[in-house]
């Protein structure tokens, strides 16, 4: 995957990481549209950062996918890397057994991606060098307690990622997995970069930048920070970073996006 000169489609570009890929891309001269449920949001980021476009998607929504799907050949016919970020995160207590904040969960963060994905891939298997890119966890290969179902669909969503880099072996699409550690956005409420266990924004950005600069195609993008999680069992430390991890409360009521 070249980093310049692309056209990019990011979901949950109007926050976070999403804002950070999207404005780090930007900055190198891709065209980058930023895709979202939240219009205000969207249009903080563009109007900072001239030249960049926003469309209104909801992720949770297949009639809204089939239709921006339908359109985006037209609109922007170069269009050639898709990274699939937005997601949300919000604690669970599964012995209440409500079900309304796992099937929202595993909604936005498994089947958006699954559906955006298919939607697209038509067109990005016409361009001459084309990428997807998910956005996972390190909670995908060690699972916080407390937020099950995300780190359950960010499992599934690197298993997934797996097999579509199989299935599109020898095509013209590329497929790369980013996997971030805990990063001070507002998908980890009630936590800041302050925190020690977090990372701020722009280092991750700058880091996970680094790593495609000097490996434009890696399968992974392993900052760091996320390494005692995503090696964490091959390392015969996975009892202990599950121990850690499940000390750690978020608050009851929090929804949080991406």
């Amino acid at each position: 995957m070249k980093l310049f000169d692309n056209t990019i489609l990011i979901t949950g570009g109007g926050s976070g990481i999403g804002r950070g890929l999207a404005e780090a891309f930007h900055t190198l001269g891709n065209k980058v549209i930023i895709a979202g449920r939240r219009k205000p949001a969207l249009d903080a980021v563009t109007d900072s950062n001239p030249g960049m476009a926003s469309v209104v998607l909801d992720i949770d929504d297949p009639d809204s996918i089939r239709s921006f799907a339908a359109e985006a050949g037209k609109h922007f016919p170069t269009l050639n890397v898709l990274i699939n970020n937005a997601g949300i995160m919000r604690p669970e207590n599964l012995k209440a057994q409500k079900l309304a904040d796992a099937e929202a969960i595993i909604t936005t963060n498994l089947l958006g991606p699954v559906r955006l994905t298919a939607a697209l891939l038509p067109h990005l298997r016409k361009q001459s060098g084309s990428a997807v890119i998910n956005v996972s966890s390190g909670l995908a290969f060690v699972p916080f307690p407390v937020t099950p179902t995300y780190s359950a669909t960010k499992a599934a969503l690197h298993s997934y990622t797996v097999s579509l880099r199989v299935q599109l072996q020898g095509t013209s699409v590329d497929v790369i997995e980013i996997i971030p550690p805990a990063v001070a956005t507002d998908l980890t409420p009630g936590r800041s970069t302050d925190d020690p266990r977090m990372m701020s924004v722009q280092d991750y950005i700058a880091e996970t930048m680094q790593i495609l600069k000097t490996q434009p195609t890696p399968i992974e993008v392993n900052v760091e920070r996320v390494k005692s999680l995503r090696f964490a069992e091959a390392t015969g430390t996975y009892d202990k970073a599950l121990q850690m991890l499940s000390q750690i409360r978020l608050p009851s009521d929090t929804e949080t996006k991406s």
